[in-house]
């Protein structure tokens, strides 16, 4: 919570955001005579191939990314994780169907490999970008070393307290 690195987490997740709006939108250009779902001689935008039904896609994806950046707050926090997860779901799951007839957004390899960079880059803007109170981010630090109970009620807490000292400082991670 509060990173120090934050804002230039939220700046990257906002240009790879922006770079799949403008991929979008020039795909679309470049795509009006094919097929919505066209798999051959699709047409290169901005280093990749696509046809329409994946740059409309595009269009929406990269609109949701950099309104999440510009709007900031924890806003952006939840889009980067939900989007990176995304990205790379779809680019496991298009390089798996690539050789198939179930390519419907004709990917390939190269448009599988930046959607894995995007979803990277949008998985570690997400797990950095979460913002709060001052408060919030010290008992958040406190409890990361052991020292406080989560300070977050879950419904599936265990309320007996924290561990006793002796047995945090043995099996300490972070």
């Amino acid at each position: 919570m509060n990173h120090r690195l934050q804002p230039l987490y939220r700046m990257l997740a906002g240009a790879s955001g922006l770079y799949v709006l403008i991929f979008g939108i020039v795909a679309v250009t470049k795509t009006q005579e094919f097929d919505f779902f066209a798999q051959d001689g699709l047409p290169w935008s901005l280093g990749l191939r696509a046809n329409r039904a994946f740059a409309v896609l595009s269009i929406v994806a990269g609109a949701v990314i950099v309104a999440g950046a510009v709007i900031g707050r924890n806003v952006d926090h939840l889009i980067n994780l939900v989007g990176g997860v995304v990205f790379l779901v779809a680019g496991m799951a298009m390089m798996v169907l690539m050789q198939t007839d179930l390519n419907f957004l004709g990917f390939t390899m190269t448009t599988c490999i930046v959607s894995f960079v995007i979803g990277m880059v949008l998985l570690a803007a997400g797990l950095y970008g979460k913002t709060g109170s001052t408060r919030a981010a010290e008992l958040e630090e406190r409890f990361r070393h052991g020292g406080s109970p989560d300070p977050t009620e879950h419904t599936w807490a265990f309320h007996g307290g924290p561990k006793p000292a002796s047995q945090t400082e043995d099996h300490r991670f972070a």
